[in-house]
């Protein structure tokens, strides 16, 4: 059995320095059928522990009938993390938010004589046996008992939305951290939300951070956010701010690792705000953490999801129950990594340049402390200076750079040579090697000494808007010591003769890659390169494609995933002819539609769309539209909907679990958008001379298959 443990520079596997990955993904917002399939796309990804809420409204949305059965199962999502290789690290509540109804609370609970989330021994004991509830399912399934989980969240940003602070807020906390132990909750991880102030309990804080703030009240574009910075401070003030902006931090940061669970894998958009979070916003945010020391990447969400269906009311968070935001009653796809449907998107490939890193070098760069040179700019709105990091043990690491800020235009940096920290060019040693390939010395030695200060420099370099990206120093390759490099390591298939992959970050190392000019790429130390490994050298867009099976390397658009002793490959193409013709003069009524209880607020449009028979693995309807909401009902019941956010918006639903390969007749509804609709949209769109924006552009459907690798 492995053994875990944690120092406060980072987390420890059978006692060696542990880098992870972790990704949420809610159970009880996706079917149970295809729960197996996403947790190994989410491995293929390179996650390595599954977190998840227990949402408690999800199970007991009556009291004292608790559901576990169907997509609510969590036992049998357990054993599915389980029988994947993965780790479980669960998020018991009470109180989630979630962008859930309620933050999660039942509406009974609310309705009681006594108040929540304080001190209250009627409160204590309905939580107890909600946790007793959890307990039931999970008995047997804690590393202890030699199951997946691993980590224990109690409560979520508690003292910061809602709840108590200060000294009887740590009370709560403790409290409820007592009730789980005693019920029989064990982990090697108890975790708390640290962000905006939060208590903890004395509990592991975990850290978050966004690139935007879809949850903002504001209608304008907001501040440019301060995730792009190199910064030793852990806290995101942003994240949370419909419950009030963030104070400082509640624990002491020397005692504890750098921890992330709630780095936004996306954004959830909302009825008033609809930001697009997009791959090189979360690639860039995702590098920074990295250069500013974090030691546990964990993404919220890394898998969208959907609603279930309420028995008694819909399950999302809206103003209607108090809230400050409205959110789609069904959809939550949230723009993650792997979407709403269980499609894997950019996103998903931009963080997979990170995470193969992760796994093979990921042990060494626990113990590499980040160092930020005081000349990095303090604050995100500098747009003109470079911004950089180290993390270093003295000997080798990695410089990070970031001149990307989400939305912003950054100034290009011409021939810029970055140092190296002060002392480490001394401290390794050249080995071995034999000379480049081109059997003469490197066109453009990198490691060059400055004299004049006793400092070792990068070679110069043409850095562009918007690119970021990170390169090794004084790094040991087999037998030799790569001083510096214009690559990025991805990572290591290992054989006789190891193969080590790097890839181009950026384009002026592509430039020199796609001249031929690989030896400028690599300085070895005394020009020796490794003689026991073979350096080979992607593009960053062949690094995107690259999959690590089995410790082979396959390059592939699509998800691969390893499942038992085959590899399955997934493909698009295009699907049957698919017809569609408004309904003019239809409404809710004349179509029997039920379902919405959202509150309208433009025109509607329907259309009916025929989805013939289709043979495959799943079937997407891709719609483009534009209005307001878009809402899709099947025989007279709404099963999904969706927010516009801009020009080219497409709306991609997957049909599988609708009933697969069958016939299908669905109605869509659009609501209309006006030049008045209280809204916040990064680009709108040209709107009529006369009304509401309210069209329907193009449906189109691509057939998803899955097949055996056969290499």
């Amino acid at each position: 059995m492995d053994s875990f443990g944690m120092t406060p520079q980072y987390l420890t596997k059978n006692g060696l320095p542990w880098f992870p990955v972790m990704g949420e993904f809610h159970y009880s917002r996706y079917p149970a059928e295809y729960w197996k399939e996403s947790l190994l796309k989410m491995k293929a990804g390179g996650v390595d522990i599954v977190s998840s809420y227990v949402i408690w409204i999800h199970h007991e949305e009556i009291e004292g009938e608790y559901d576990f059965s169907g997509q609510r199962n969590l036992r049998r999502f357990i054993e599915t993390v389980a029988e994947c290789g993965l780790y479980f690290w669960i998020r018991i509540g009470p109180w989630c938010h979630g962008e859930v109804r309620n933050g999660g609370f039942p509406d009974w609970l609310l309705q009681k004589p006594f108040p929540v989330r304080v001190n209250n021994e009627d409160y204590f004991a309905t939580v107890s046996r909600f946790y007793r509830a959890i307990y039931e399912q999970i008995r047997g399934l804690q590393h202890k008992d030699g199951g997946p989980i691993i980590g224990i969240q109690i409560e979520n940003e508690y003292g910061h939305c809602g709840g108590l602070g200060g000294e009887e807020g740590e009370r709560h906390m403790q409290r409820l951290t007592t009730l789980a132990r005693e019920i029989g909750f064990e982990a090697p991880y108890w975790s708390a939300t640290g962000w905006g102030g939060a208590v903890t309990g004395g509990l592991i804080p975990v850290m978050g951070g966004y690139c935007e703030a879809p949850w903002d009240q504001r209608l304008t574009e907001i501040e440019p956010s301060g995730n792009y910075i190199f910064t030793h401070e852990r806290n995101d003030h942003n994240i949370g701010s419909d419950f009030g902006f963030g104070h400082g931090i509640t624990f002491d940061i020397s005692k504890f690792p750098y921890l992330t669970a709630e780095l936004g894998g996306g954004l959830q958009v909302t009825r008033h705000r609809r930001p697009v979070a997009r791959a090189r916003d979360i690639g860039a945010m995702s590098l920074v953490k990295l250069g500013s020391g974090v030691t546990l990447l964990g993404y919220y969400m890394y898998h969208g999801g959907t609603n279930p269906r309420g028995k008694l009311s819909t399950l999302q968070e809206s103003r209607a129950t108090g809230f400050i935001n409205d959110l789609p009653e069904y959809s939550y796809d949230f723009r993650a990594p792997i979407r709403e449907y269980g499609q894997i998107s950019e996103t998903y490939r931009e963080l997979k340049l990170f995470t193969l890193f992760l796994h093979d070098f990921g042990q060494d760069l626990c113990t590499m402390s980040a160092e930020i040179p005081s000349e990095n700019p303090l604050h995100p709105t500098d747009y003109e200076h470079l911004r950089y990091s180290y993390r270093h043990n003295g000997q080798w690491g990695y410089l990070f750079v970031n001149n990307y800020q989400r939305r912003k235009k950054m100034a290009p940096h011409r021939e810029v040579r970055i140092p190296f920290p002060r002392g480490l060019s001394e401290n390794s040693n050249p080995v071995g090697g034999h000379p480049s390939p081109q059997g003469h010395e490197n066109s453009a030695p990198f490691s060059g000494l400055d004299d004049s200060q006793g400092q070792s420099f990068f070679p110069p370099m043409d850095i562009e808007d918007g690119e970021y990206f990170f390169l090794p120093m004084n790094m040991p390759v087999g037998d030799s010591v790569l001083g510096t490099a214009l690559v990025s390591p991805l990572c290591i298939i290992p054989g006789p003769r190891p193969q080590w992959i790097f890839y181009t970050p950026f384009q002026y190392a592509e430039k020199l890659r796609q001249a031929g000019k690989i030896d400028a790429l690599y300085q070895f130390k005394n020009n020796r390169w490794p003689t026991d490994v073979e350096i080979v050298t992607l593009s960053r867009e062949e690094a995107l494609r690259a999959w690590k099976i089995r410790e082979q390397l396959l390059f592939h658009e699509g998800p691969v995933i390893e499942e038992g002793e085959y590899i399955f490959i997934f493909e698009r193409r295009p699907g049957p002819t698919l017809t569609w013709k408004e309904l003019t003069g239809g409404n809710r009524d004349s179509l029997h539609l039920r379902g919405s209880e959202t509150p309208l607020q433009g025109v509607l449009r329907y259309w009916r769309l025929e989805v013939p028979s289709w043979t495959g693995e799943d079937l997407f309807l891709q719609i483009q539209w534009e209005g307001d909401v878009a809402r899709l009902y099947l025989d007279g019941s709404l099963v999904a909907d969706d927010f516009y956010t801009g020009p080219g918006h497409m709306w991609e639903v997957g049909l599988k679990r609708f009933g697969k390969r069958q016939p299908r007749t669905f109605i869509l509804e659009i609501e209309g958008l006006s030049k008045e609709t209280p809204l916040f949209l990064e680009e709108w769109p040209s709107f009529p001379a006369e009304g509401e924006l309210c069209t329907l552009i193009d449906v189109t459907v691509e057939i998803e298959t899955r097949r055996p690798f056969s290499g």
